[in-house]
């Protein structure tokens, strides 16, 4: 497996990239419209919800919360997700920088 030498790009790049991976799996964008619908969830609730089989769904909890979109406690024997808001709203602002960015028109480009 290669080395991704991620130490010679910048930390917003690293992060951009980062975020673009954990929104590349439709499964993730369900979880997320899920907990955002919901406020905060069980594994189960997103199991029924999805219709995914748990370690799949744990797994893609595992990446989201990785990245830090969601965070998780443990209640009882379960484990209540909901969306990170303060990671969120940082996340947003550094896609929105990224995303606002304007093409130069200067008719140089093929």
């Amino acid at each position: 497996m290669g080395v991704t030498k991620s130490e010679i790009f910048s930390p917003d790049q690293n992060e951009i990239s980062s975020i673009a991976k954990v929104f590349g799996h439709p499964a993730r964008i369900a979880i997320l419209q899920y907990l955002f619908k919901t406020d905060s969830c069980i594994c189960g609730d997103l199991v029924n919800e999805i219709g995914l089989a748990q370690p799949t769904i744990s797994q893609h909890l595992k990446e989201l919360k990785k990245t830090g979109l969601i965070k998780g406690n443990i209640e009882g024997t379960s484990v209540c997700y909901c969306i990170n808001k303060e990671n969120w709203t940082k996340m947003k602002s550094i896609l929105h920088v990224f995303l606002d960015q304007d093409l130069n028109d200067n008719g140089n480009c093929c």
